[in-house]
């Protein structure tokens, strides 16, 4: 491991981290601007974890120190994620160490524990939401699996920096297996961030939110880290989303530290492009009714499968 490799997924990570709750505040004031309405400060995720960070947490008389240690692991995970994810260059050491299949493996193990910690105080709303957040994951998890295989194929191999290492060095064209599969993953993305029109990020109304019932009964500091914690979940499915559809404008292996200074302009604007669609679908969309959403993510999967037909079709 060069130290300039070591000193590039140092910088990943921290900027990943860093510009999670900047993604989170541009796709709200997005979401403000085609709703006609006045828009909040782009920074106010910072703001908001800041003086949550302030305040004391109050507990309840029945939280078992899993309750407690849940958000620490939360961030703990997609901080783990982040650094297997490319964002700004395929020369992650780190990232050697797992595939994207352990990737999904991650994501779920922090629906698990988030899940626990929703049933671990006993309320109504806690354990609808756990039971709501796991039939979704059972749904989006094979569909996400599907997306990457069919990147997979292309490049022949599951790790992220590779795949997006070889689209790179590729001329820029069409497949029609992975339009298929970055539709799947829009869905997908959706669907694992509690976005519209599976889930509502800002609702509380008993009958609607998901994400939202198994964080009510967290305050302060723990409440900080797991609005973080989602945030960088976002910042990462839209990392994954550049490496199997938009790798370019990454630094790789050949172009040195300093290259770092171009990808990260291609970055915050692919954001900035992305959030805004994010926002766009949230606003074109209605919330749909929880029966819904196994067929809104069964097509998804189905449309993910389609596309790795295709491409072993075309293949032969």
């Amino acid at each position: 491991m060069s130290v300039s490799a070591l000193l590039t997924q140092l910088l990943a990570v921290a900027v990943s981290v860093l510009l999670a709750p900047l993604l989170s505040g541009w796709v709200m004031q997005c979401r403000a601007w085609l709703s006609n309405r006045s828009a909040a400060p782009i920074w106010q995720p910072y703001a908001r974890i800041a003086k949550l960070l302030r305040k004391d947490a109050v507990l309840a008389h029945d939280a078992t120190p899993l309750f407690r240690v849940v958000p620490y692991l939360l961030f703990g995970i997609m901080v783990v994620a982040a650094a297997i994810i490319p964002s700004l260059s395929t020369d992650l050491p780190f990232a050697q160490a797992a595939d994207v299949i352990a990737l999904v493996g991650l994501f779920a193990l922090a629906r698990v524990f988030i899940a626990l910690a929703g049933m671990d105080i006993g309320t109504a709303f806690g354990s609808m939401g756990a039971r709501r957040d796991m039939m979704v994951g059972f749904l989006a998890e094979p569909a996400l699996l599907m997306v990457v295989f069919t990147s997979s194929l292309i490049s022949g191999s599951t790790l992220l920096p590779t795949i997006a290492g070889f689209l790179q060095s590729q001329h820029l064209a069409l497949h029609a297996s992975l339009a298929f599969a970055a539709v799947a993953f829009v869905m997908v993305l959706l669907a694992e961030n509690a976005r519209i029109p599976v889930d509502n990020p800002t609702t509380h109304l008993e009958l609607t939110m998901i994400h939202e019932a198994m964080v009510l009964e967290y305050s302060a500091r723990h409440l900080a880290l797991v609005e973080w914690a989602s945030s960088l979940k976002l910042f990462n499915y839209a990392c994954i989303g550049f490496a199997l559809f938009l790798p370019w404008g990454m630094a790789s292996h050949a172009d040195g530290v300093l290259w770092l200074l171009v990808a990260l302009p291609s970055l915050l604007l692919k954001l900035a492009v992305a959030g805004f669609g994010i926002a766009l679908i949230e606003t074109l969309s209605a919330k749909l009714r929880i029966f819904r959403d196994p067929e809104f993510l069964g097509t998804a999967f189905l449309l993910a499968v389609l596309g790795l037909l295709v491409r072993l079709m075309l293949s032969h």
